[in-house]
């Protein structure tokens, strides 16, 4: 094997262990693709839950669960009603570990 075979082979071998570390996905990994909706049906919704930013993905999202196995709604997090129910949650939250 040549010098300059032994060089390239090298190469690639470093080029592709450097590559192997970068992340795919820059913005992580969030459940919500796009804004989201602004409004659902307040007689639709079985269950809200709130994701935190973390690691996987650097904003909030809010995920609805509607009734009748109609799915799941990613809630626009700036609307009024994903608002109202932060707050609800939240001090749900709060009143829920103050007893303990």
């Amino acid at each position: 094997m040549s010098a300059k075979s032994m060089a390239i082979a090298l190469a690639v071998i470093f080029c592709a262990t450097v590559i192997q570390g970068f992340p795919i996905f820059k913005a992580g990994r969030c459940l919500c693709i796009g804004p989201g909706v602004k409004a659902v049906k307040v007689a639709d919704i079985e269950k809200a839950s709130i994701i935190y930013p973390s690691n996987n993905c650097d904003k909030i999202e809010v995920i609805i669960t509607l009734k009748a196995n109609k799915g799941k709604r990613c809630l626009n997090p700036r609307s009024k009603q994903a608002s109202l129910i932060i707050k609800q949650i939240e001090r749900k939250n709060f009143f829920k570990y103050q007893k303990v």
